[in-house]
């Protein structure tokens, strides 16, 4: 199987599970492809919009549900989540149109908001403005980091499963620091 029949068959379903899990890498790595004409950058944009958004929306209502509950059991979180308390105290909106964009804070944050009793209706407007942003952002800079690449590296083809793998081991390098440093 070639990279491209593997992308052209796995490519959406892949950046689906990876938007709905922590997903920058995967979409900026789908940008790249969308630029090497194997995924269309509208796909990439949607189906990272749609699985971010999805993945949100249930984070949130689990903190509405039994946000307390499950945050208490997790108390290696407890750093994270007083800074996201904290925030929210007095950057409420704010909190919720930037916490995609910290690293490592997508998925706790939109728990601890559900867990505060934010209003519902309110989270999920802020949150499509958010995700929609993000999702435009995080793939346009892959298209682009893709046509850098290009210009830089003339037959660029020839190359790309490398680029793919060093973006792909950049990004589990810093979800594998940062993990290692959570833990210690």
């Amino acid at each position: 199987m070639t990279l491209e029949s593997f992308v052209i068959t796995y490519g959406y379903p892949a950046l689906l599970a990876g938007a709905l899990l922590e997903g920058e890498t995967i979409v900026i790595i789908a940008g790249i492809m969308a630029h090497s004409g194997y995924l269309q950058l509208p796909w990439v944009i949607g189906i990272a919009f749609g699985g971010a958004f999805c993945a949100d929306q249930f984070c949130f209502q689990l903190g509405k549900r039994k946000g307390k509950a499950f945050l208490e059991k997790r108390p290696q979180w407890e750093r994270r989540i007083d800074k996201v308390r904290r925030f929210l105290v007095g950057y409420q909106a704010i909190a919720v149109l930037s916490y995609r964009f910290i690293y490592g804070m997508r998925t706790i944050t939109p728990i601890v908001i559900g867990a505060s009793g934010f209003n519902t209706r309110r989270f999920v407007l802020l949150n499509l403005c958010s995700t929609f942003v993000w999702a435009v952002v995080v793939a346009s800079a892959g298209y682009f980091f893709g046509n850098v690449v290009e210009a830089v590296l003339r037959d660029f083809q020839r190359y790309e499963l490398a680029v793919m793998l060093v973006v792909a081991a950049v990004g589990g390098g810093i979800w594998f620091y940062r993990y290692r440093l959570k833990n210690r």
